[in-house]
């Protein structure tokens, strides 16, 4: 059963107050996750576990997601107006420049906060913003009708379809490799927070037009910290090739692909998954190797 969330309120000096719902893991160092367009904190359930088994770890509702209120009227959901709201909840939840972990629009954020310098390291899987226009495009084409999807299906329907792995992968397949994998409980309640967010066309129309361009790629390095781009081999909304951009906009950071995962790998390979953070948090700033994961 999923524990219940905390909420903290935070009040930047020069943004209006806004408020997260969070939970809160284990003890040692910070490592903050963050999930993905439609997604909820709970993405982060199969590995919460053991990474909270040596840091402690802060699982977060993104600004109009999960349990969180939307944004104030008239603030962009993009990444370059969230990142600093968040090292703003990081400081009142005193978090000295934790470790960030993203998935999908996640991702991106997590590189924004290293780019910054609001991060120790990042570890971005299937991050947003590397794409071509043609995929652009054709993430923006699957994610509305996934929301479209989950607006018109009732909850009842929806908890009907989630106690079989048929309808699971019906639900679910887009984003998982191994829909069956996911819980009955767990795939309603991220329908339902899908067809429920608040911040979903805000945040999907920001995301869309974030990422460097080919001109600015120079730019999009995050140098001095450690950072993983990690991406599944089967990844249906965000294709693989993708990762190799990354790599390309960020030098520095260790590619890792992650054999037979989807776009939200963390259900698809717990242990993988875990073993990546975890290699990425204990590398040295100057670590820039790249081995198999």
């Amino acid at each position: 059963m999923t524990p219940p969330a905390s909420f903290v309120r935070v009040e930047p000096s020069d943004r209006p107050a806004f408020t997260v719902a969070y939970e809160r893991h284990g003890s040692g160092e910070p490592v903050v996750l963050l999930h993905g367009i439609g997604h909820h904190r709970q993405a982060w359930e199969p590995v919460t576990g053991i990474l909270a088994a040596s840091h402690e770890v802060v699982a977060l509702d993104l600004p109009g997601f999960g349990e969180s209120p939307a944004l104030p009227d008239g603030l962009p959901h993009d990444p370059t107006t969230l990142a600093p709201m968040l090292a703003a909840l990081f400081a009142e939840l005193r978090l000295d420049r934790p470790h960030v972990v993203g998935n999908s629009f996640g991702g991106l954020l997590a590189l924004e906060l290293g780019r910054r310098g609001d991060a120790r390291s990042v570890t971005a899987f299937s991050p947003a913003g590397f794409w071509t226009e043609l995929e652009r495009r054709y993430a923006f084409a699957v994610l509305t009708g996934m929301r479209a999807g989950a607006r018109l299906l009732p909850q009842p329907v929806v908890e009907q379809m989630a106690r079989s792995a048929i309808g699971r992968a019906a639900l679910t397949g887009t984003v998982y490799a191994r829909p069956g994998r996911r819980s009955p409980r767990a795939v309603a309640a991220e329908t339902r927070a899908l067809r429920e967010a608040p911040g979903f066309e805000a945040t999907l129309e920001a995301t869309l037009t974030a990422g460097p361009t080919e001109d600015e790629a120079r730019t999009a390095d995050v140098p001095d910290i450690p950072v993983t781009i990690a991406w599944g081999t089967r990844d249906r909304l965000l294709p693989r090739q993708q990762g190799v951009r990354a790599k390309q906009a960020i030098p520095g950071a260790r590619l890792v692909r992650l054999p037979g995962c989807g776009h939200v790998p963390m259900n698809d390979d717990p242990a993988l998954v875990a073993r990546v953070v975890l290699d990425t948090v204990g590398r040295p700033a100057a670590d820039t190797s790249d081995p198999d994961a």
